[in-house]
């Protein structure tokens, strides 16, 4: 965990990058907790066995570590921001499940922001 704890933190820093994945600059604690509840209510809803279901999972995952790392430099309790990232996530949930395309906007600006961990 401490590992791709440390991962997520220098993938946070990195200065963006051209191409199809811009990269992640430095976010904030809010726009890293709405990506990861935008990108774990996707990947639930997907599946983890097609293609895009993988590209989401991945996508979950890096904001999800990313979420606890900028709590955690916001001083934030872990239990706390995984409350966060719980009521993000329900909430992408029912705006997704709506199709909003507001959720999905938001959706694919979270997946522009993902770094390529591949």
């Amino acid at each position: 965990m401490v590992v791709a704890l440390t991962l997520a933190s220098l993938l946070m820093q990195t200065a963006p990058n051209p191409g199809a994945h811009s990269g992640v600059g430095l976010v904030s604690y809010e726009e890293a907790v709405r990506c990861a509840g935008l990108t774990q209510a996707a990947s639930e809803l997907e599946g983890g066995e097609s293609t895009e279901g993988q590209r989401l999972y991945d996508a979950a995952l890096f904001w999800s570590l990313a979420a606890m790392q900028a709590g955690t430099a916001a001083g934030k309790p872990a239990p706390a921001a995984e409350a966060d990232q719980t009521r993000a996530r329900i909430e992408a949930v029912r705006r997704l499940n709506a199709d909003a395309p507001a959720a999905r906007a938001a959706l694919q600006r979270c997946l522009q922001k993902t770094p390529d961990l591949n």
